[in-house]
């Protein structure tokens, strides 16, 4: 079975904690890496420290942004599809899980990661997770990927347990740092932190998965 990796995030920078160091041992092996960005974060907070962007600048940047973090993890097919920031979970439901089962179908994937529904803080974050359920759910059980999730809500370990898949990401540490260090407009102070703390640095290193079960 080939191996073949779809990330499925709302907004840019969202893969660079959570996963980029899963994404570079893919590439690193010359396996293919899609990554779908849904939106180009157009509401973000963050503008920089000192600031240098604004709301009118900040999703051009971000788009720049994204691209830099995708050379640096060898990523050569970024699917940006412009919907609007903190809009998606006002998506039509089934309209946007056609749309990722259309990239399903397209490329055939071995693997998907995506934010797990109801564990992501942001709307963006659950709308976009439930939408990729949604789309694999309609795939025959024998075709289905398997799904791994990224939780970030302070329940997640008491409501799912801990997670399933723990990845020591530190033989590419490089690459994640400079994943991580693209995202200048909305990282600066975290990048920072990181080049000062090593606890910080060391977990940064680690990725946690839970699978979401059909």
């Amino acid at each position: 079975m080939k191996e073949h990796l779809l990330v499925i995030y709302p907004h840019p920078d969202d893969e660079a904690f959570s996963c980029s160091g899963t994404i570079a041992s893919y590439t690193s092996k010359g396996h293919p890496v899609t990554y779908v960005c849904m939106t180009l974060g157009q509401m973000g907070r963050n503008m920089g420290n000192p600031m240098f962007a604004n709301r009118e600048t900040l999703p051009t940047i971000r788009k720049k942004e994204l691209e830099t973090a995708c050379e640096s993890l060898g990523i050569t097919d970024l699917r940006m599809w412009g919907m609007h920031d903190k809009m998606v979970e006002f998506e039509d439901d089934e309209q946007l899980a056609a749309r990722i089962k259309a990239v399903i179908d397209e490329i055939d994937p071995s693997l998907i990661i995506t934010f797990y529904p109801g564990y992501g803080v942001h709307p963006d974050h659950d709308a976009c997770g439930a939408a990729v359920v949604q789309a694999v759910g309609m795939l025959p059980e024998d075709k289905r990927p398997p799904v791994h999730c990224v939780a970030v809500a302070k329940n997640t370990v008491e409501k799912l347990g801990q997670p399933d898949i723990v990845v020591d990401v530190s033989e590419f540490s490089q690459q994640k740092i400079a994943a991580i260090s693209a995202h200048q407009s909305q990282f600066h102070a975290q990048i920072k932190m990181a080049e000062k703390d090593k606890q910080m640095r060391e977990r940064i290193m680690t990725e946690r998965f839970w699978i979401y079960k059909f």
